[in-house]
């Protein structure tokens, strides 16, 4: 996310230097008062400017004589997809996000992030990509670039815009250039770890290794897809559901140019005449409940095999069908059909 620095005003200082930073803000003109301990106590624009000059105070007066105390914020960790779009509704553009001392942790720019998800990611990182040789001889697959930046990043860009700001990028074959591109993530406003695999570990076995994460629900997806898939849409569909694990999915269609005869017992019950069959193939991107992490265990696993199990079990695991653009890069003509698409889709 960007860094809004230049939108917090002490209590203190003169409402001219508020001023002067409005002047300077360009687009959104909203200051955020805090006081010597960072605290929040206010927010401050031009029309709480003239709105205090017009009750008597001077421009020589302390910020704190002309903000307004009565301010929208939202609670670290509390919030919810609802008052996100409340907050819409009345057409409110920053929100400052506070921890419990009532310090701002960050201003949350609503007509740029889409959504806030109480969610971790982790994005599968790790896989040679032998299918896209040469290209990727000394470029790991998810740094190869489609328009005007990497197949990774276009995704990490998407987390972000849907509030996602703790991401864990799993890696191997040349991991080192995947961590020196984004670091920790400081550029981007967003926190950034890596899990380097030693050996291969699957689609989902290292996310045993991943130490920390900060929420309930965890969104797992692999590096190589280029998708403008609704996090939001399926979020709340995953807790409507109150599913353990679900699946984001993609229609495929199987077309037969025969007559397809349904038999039973040696007689013939129907007859379609060229049917179209609709399936739902895995689009690699799951949702699951953090507790489920326990049940990986060490060593190489799939995110399938997970399933399996769950499904097993008897968990609730249910499927998110993708009517978005999808496309996972696996072959040199999905790499270039990605490049041509970038230029036709909005991710």
């Amino acid at each position: 996310m960007a860094d809004y620095s230049n939108h917090i005003v002490s209590k203190d200082a003169p409402v001219t230097r508020a001023l002067e930073q409005i002047t300077g803000l360009g687009k959104y003109l909203t200051l955020f008062v805090t006081d010597e301990t960072e605290k929040l106590l206010g927010t401050l624009t031009d029309g709480d400017i003239r709105r205090g000059l017009l009750r008597g105070n001077v421009l020589t007066a302390p910020v704190s004589q002309f903000m307004n105390p009565n301010f929208r914020f939202l609670r670290q960790h509390e919030h919810n997809t609802e008052i996100i779009q409340q907050f819409r509704k009345q057409l409110l553009q920053l929100i400052p996000e506070i921890d419990s001392e009532g310090r701002i942790t960050r201003i949350i720019n609503l007509a740029t992030t889409k959504a806030l998800l109480p969610i971790d990611a982790v994005i599968m990182a790790g896989g040679k990509g032998e299918r896209l040789l040469p290209l990727t001889s000394n470029t790991p697959k998810p740094l190869l670039r489609v328009g005007n930046k990497p197949i990774i990043e276009h995704n990490v860009d998407r987390l972000i815009r849907y509030g996602i700001n703790h991401i864990h990028i799993t890696t191997r074959y040349l991991g080192e250039q995947l961590e020196a591109y984004f670091s920790d993530g400081s550029a981007k406003g967003i926190h950034i770890d890596y899990t380097r695999e030693v050996e291969p570990l699957g689609t989902i076995g290292a996310m045993r290794l991943t130490a920390t994460y900060h929420h309930d629900t965890v969104l797992l997806m692999n590096s190589d897809l280029l998708t403008n898939i609704d996090f939001e849409d399926f979020y709340e569909e995953f807790r409507r559901q109150n599913a353990d694990m679900s699946v984001a999915t993609v229609p495929y269609q199987v077309s037969i140019p025969y007559a397809v005869l349904e038999t039973d017992d040696g007689r013939i019950r129907s007859l379609k005449e060229k049917p179209n069959y609709t399936y739902y193939i895995n689009a690699g991107i799951y949702l699951m409940k953090r507790s489920l992490i326990d049940m990986i265990p060490e060593g190489e696993y799939n995110a399938t095999d997970l399933l399996e199990k769950l499904i097993a079990e008897q968990y609730t695991v249910t499927y998110f069908p993708m009517l978005n653009y999808w496309l996972d890069i696996g072959r040199p003509e999905d790499y270039q059909k990605a490049c041509v698409d970038i230029n036709h889709i909005t991710l």
